[in-house]
């Protein structure tokens, strides 16, 4: 395949450093991410008519914080680096090789609203109906830092706006599938997620809706990525992105029918809560 491919730019990973101390691309979008979510759920607590406070928010986005890097990084190693593991166990702790997992970090995630469900008296989907439009911020910005990385590139492409890789030993003109995701995964499932919260709705179709939406998007671009070359495909055509994701687009479809279902008249949580003292969920 001979195109006029655009011509990656090389970016160095590391924005500064000082001494041993380096400010990583990869990092900088994290917190990134990690700044608008508690921008955007401090707003949703001031409206919340008190069901929800700034100090609850962070510290709902501490304990999903380490549930990312805890659950990301277990689960990378669990699903991706396996043998690799097996050989050195210690290769657990190695995150500045890098390796992250979303469905790792999914599973922390989900351990941490239980977590912190139970502790200030929530129902899980209370909290999670909460969380479901933030997530979406970190994944966008993640996404971007393995464009600057030029990592997790895509499949060979003859599309205009094909890229060549600096860290692909092939050379080939190739989807930029971070991108993809990027608008995916972050923009577009945001924007649903958050017009949906702004309306009255039946508590757990926001978790439902990031769940199947996620898993959907997710397997979709998967046939644009270029798979792990240590997996390959998992299951005939079929990559290990895709493999976790449909859990989660079957829970998610599920949700979404209990929540719609359970009601006749769904009526927005912050109205139920309201008229008593209980803590509720507003978002």
């Amino acid at each position: 395949m001979s195109i006029a491919a655009i011509q990656f730019p090389e970016i160095d990973p590391i924005i500064f450093s000082i001494g041993p101390l380096a400010l990583r691309w990869y990092g900088m979008m994290y917190l990134v991410g990690f700044v608008l979510a508690l921008i955007i759920a401090n707003k949703a607590a001031d409206r919340s008519q008190g069901l929800w406070t700034r100090d609850q928010v962070g510290d709902l986005l501490f304990y999903g914080f380490l549930g990312v890097i805890i659950g990301g990084r277990v689960g990378y190693v669990i699903f991706y680096q396996w043998q690799h593991f097996i050989s050195d166990p210690l290769y657990l702790f190695e995150i500045w090789k890098g390796g992250m997992s979303f469905h790792g970090g999914l599973l922390g995630v989900l351990l941490a609203i239980a977590f912190f469900a139970r502790k200030e008296k929530k129902t899980f989907f209370q909290v999670g109906d909460f969380v479901a439009p933030l997530v979406p911020l970190g994944l966008g910005a993640g996404r971007i830092g393995n464009f600057i990385n030029a990592e997790l590139w895509g499949r060979e492409t003859d599309v205009p706006w094909a890229m060549v890789f600096p860290n692909d030993p092939e050379q080939l003109p190739r989807h930029p599938s971070q991108l993809y995701e990027f608008f995916l995964e972050g923009v577009v499932l945001f924007a649903i997620i958050y017009l949906v919260c702004k309306k009255p709705r039946p508590t757990g179709l926001a978790s439902g809706l990031f769940l199947a939406g996620y898993g959907l998007f997710r397997m979709f671009i998967e046939f644009f990525r270029e798979p792990d070359a240590h997996l390959g495909f998992v299951l005939s055509s079929l990559s290990m992105g895709q493999m976790l994701s449909l859990p989660m687009v079957i829970a998610g479809v599920g949700l979404i029918v209990w929540a719609l279902t359970k009601s006749s008249v769904p009526q927005p949580v912050v109205q139920k809560k309201s008229t008593s003292k209980a803590k509720g969920m507003a978002k």
